[in-house]
């Protein structure tokens, strides 16, 4: 009897460590998924021509003024069509602003001599770094994208910004619908929190605080990882001299949203502001309003 329980552990033992051989070697022979490569382009759909420095620069001598780029990113890759920031295309900022150059957002897409072309109802997502006016304003230019925004910057902004008179300045209420709308319709996916990755290969960090919950993004490409800082670094200027953005709640934030940029990117020269036109001098010309971001 005592010999045969122990035969039969030992069939038993034997059975494990053959599962455990075969389970080895199936996962010896299964490398873990590559992170997917994706290509960058920035397209500068529209210029706001003499702008002043001190705007977008912190102490800049108020006589500086030149014309800012109005830019929207675009990544391609993975089987999919992502923009980071929407631009904006509504009548009342046109009143505003003196505007140079303009396309709509949706028609600087398709024609922006990237090949091959797309329309906007091919972008799959569209990540929205903050709720200001030509960030977000042309979420809704495409009719099959997922929206991807900070779970904080969506509930302050259709919410508790507008109990009080100074809380949201550059949100438009016409984007704060365009916003609820979406979600109603189930296209809204919000972001919860730092260090987030939305999609592979493609993670969102917080930003300093130039509104409530700013984002800024990190691509893997073929040169590396890419920053496309956003209004968290609106000139290659803010970097270099290491100086805040003007427009921020909270200065420190900036400053230490930029140094972590320096970290994150690749090089530095990966690390793409928001509002430079000279971004479309230092990289590879695609169009005359696009560039390849390598």
């Amino acid at each position: 009897m005592i010999a045969k329980s122990i035969a039969s552990i030992l069939i038993y033992l034997s059975a494990i460590a053959a599962c455990a051989q075969t389970f080895a070697t199936q996962t010896a022979a299964t490398p873990p998924a590559a992170t997917p490569v994706y290509e960058v382009f920035a397209i500068r759909y529209a210029s706001i021509p003499d702008f002043p420095v001190n705007a977008l620069i912190s102490g800049a001598d108020p006589a500086r003024k030149f014309s800012i780029a109005m830019t929207i990113w675009l990544i391609r890759g993975n089987g999919r069509n992502i923009l980071v920031d929407s631009g904006f295309y509504r009548p009342q900022f046109f009143k505003q602003f003196k505007v140079d150059g303009f396309i709509k957002p949706s028609d600087a897409v398709a024609q922006s001599g990237i090949t091959p072309a797309l329309k906007p109802e091919d972008i799959t997502d569209v990540v929205i770094t903050h709720m200001h006016w030509d960030h977000a304003d042309g979420m809704d230019l495409f009719p099959n994208a997922r929206i991807w925004l900070q779970k904080d910057e969506y509930t302050y902004y259709t919410g508790e910004a507008w109990q009080q008179p100074r809380t949201h300045g550059g949100i438009d209420p016409d984007d704060v619908l365009a916003a609820v709308k979406l979600n109603l319709a189930g296209r809204v996916s919000l972001i919860n929190g730092d260090a987030q990755e939305i999609l592979p290969g493609i993670t969102c960090y917080i930003g300093g605080k130039h509104t409530f919950q700013s984002q800024f993004v990190g691509v893997n490409t073929r040169a590396g990882t890419v920053i496309l800082a956003s209004d968290n670094m609106y000139l290659y200027e803010n970097l270099e001299k290491h100086v805040p953005i003007a427009q921020t709640l909270d200065a420190a934030s900036n400053l230490r949203a930029q140094d972590r940029m320096k970290q994150l990117a690749s090089s530095p020269r990966l690390i793409v502001p928001g509002h430079d036109p000279a971004v479309f001098e230092k990289f590879p010309k695609v169009s005359e309003r696009v560039v390849r971001i390598e």
